[in-house]
């Protein structure tokens, strides 16, 4: 539980930057949407089972969180967003209270409990897949920038963690869908050590070219900001022949 808290309160630093910049444009609301609908299924799954006290804590704590969070971004989120994100609200609680009402309706019991533990094991799943994205990104841009090491660590620690807390409480909706968060999370380190220095080459051979360029009587001035691969790929873009004397100053903004 209180790894799964770290994780949850993860999000504070881009939400700071909204509050600092007094506007969510740029962000998206879906993946809050979504730890709230997974949240909220939890803490009805663990409702059904009863005695599942740690499993009720911590999604309640996590509904709390993540309703503060869709908060904040409405609040500094231009119009359109905020009709969508609205719009997306409402889905999210109609579909709880589907789920509510169709395992009252069609089933009693354990058939109930086991309805709702597997619909929860299915959106778990989708929850842990969602990084994959992430990891495209880094694979194809060689850039950390966006897939912070410390979240990945927790998240691994957070799966592993449940995992045995399935296992031994022999709650296999609980333990099954952590299986995957792991082997995410592995992925997800590994590749951070792979290319965690990929940055640091990418500057390199900027100052390395803005040398050469000065060199040869050309004036650049490079601002480095976000990704690196593109911005080297735009100054060998602009200057395909240094030796040129008609090109006397040139600024590359990225």
């Amino acid at each position: 539980n209180i790894v799964s808290f770290i994780v949850f309160l993860a999000p504070g630093p881009t939400f700071y930057k909204i509050y600092k910049r007094k506007s969510s444009e740029g962000f998206q609301a879906i993946p809050y949407l979504v730890a709230l609908f997974s949240a909220g299924l939890l803490l009805y799954y663990a409702y059904l089972k009863k005695n599942a006290y740690l499993i009720v804590s911590i999604n309640g704590i996590g509904c709390v969180i993540e309703l503060v969070y869709i908060s904040l971004f409405l609040f500094y989120a231009p119009r359109k967003s905020q009709i969508l994100t609205g719009w997306l609200m409402l889905l999210v609680v109609g579909a709880l209270g589907m789920v509510m009402i169709f395992s009252c309706l069609f089933a009693k019991g354990t058939e109930r409990v086991m309805i709702v533990g597997w619909i929860c094991a299915v959106i778990n799943v989708a929850v842990f897949a969602a990084p994959l994205s992430i990891m495209r990104q880094v694979i194809r841009t060689k850039s950390v920038e966006f897939m912070p090491f410390t979240l990945s660590l927790f998240l691994t620690l957070c799966a592993t963690m449940w995992f045995f807390y399935g296992f031994f409480k022999k709650d296999f909706y609980i333990a099954l869908p952590n299986v995957l968060g792991f082997l995410f999370g592995v992925v997800q380190m590994l590749l951070y050590f792979v290319y965690k220095d990929s940055n640091k080459k990418d500057i390199k051979e900027l100052l390395e070219l803005e040398e050469a360029a000065k060199s040869k009587g050309v004036e650049i001035s490079i601002k480095i900001e976000g990704n690196t691969d593109k911005a080297l790929h735009s100054v060998e873009k602009a200057f395909p022949y240094c030796g040129n004397q008609e090109m006397t100053k040139a600024k590359i903004l990225k």
